[in-house]
């Protein structure tokens, strides 16, 4: 099972603050825990929403709104894809994360193919396969 694991944003790091050196060490000591473990399959910090945007579709168009937003509760600021065999499992690794207080982390479980069931036709699941193969030769 893959899950993505949301980092919340902060006022810290909404406001562009870095981490220490502290934080960073720690940090890579536990992304290489993972690694080694074989349950990261990719992790990243996001700069803040000042220097991104979000585009809204509405029928036809597409409308872009630049950042910062607003409601820090609600925005990300970092992100981990885990492989794992259940949910508690991906629990167990967030709880090990060397996160100050206050952090906020949420698990969402990624679909797999066979979730979808038989809206997914065996076309569509050999179109998945090949996007899957091309975008795991880039990687």
């Amino acid at each position: 099972m893959r899950f993505m694991i949301l980092v919340k944003a902060s006022k810290e790091s909404e406001a562009g603050a870095m981490p220490d050196e502290k934080l960073l060490t720690d940090m890579g000591k536990y992304n290489e825990t993972l690694a080694e473990a074989g349950v990261m399959k990719a992790g990243e910090g996001l700069h803040p929403t000042s220097k991104g945007v979000r585009v809204r579709f509405e029928d036809d168009r597409r409308t872009v709104k630049p950042g910062p937003f607003g409601h820090t509760e609600e925005l990300l600021a970092g992100f981990w894809i885990f492989e794992v065999k259940s949910r508690e499992e991906a629990i167990d690794w967030v709880k090990r994360a060397p996160f100050p207080g206050g952090t906020e982390i949420e698990i969402r479980k990624i679909f797999e193919t066979e979730d979808f069931g038989e809206a997914l036709t065996p076309e569509l699941r050999e179109q998945e396969d090949r996007l899957r193969a091309k975008t795991a030769a880039r990687t």
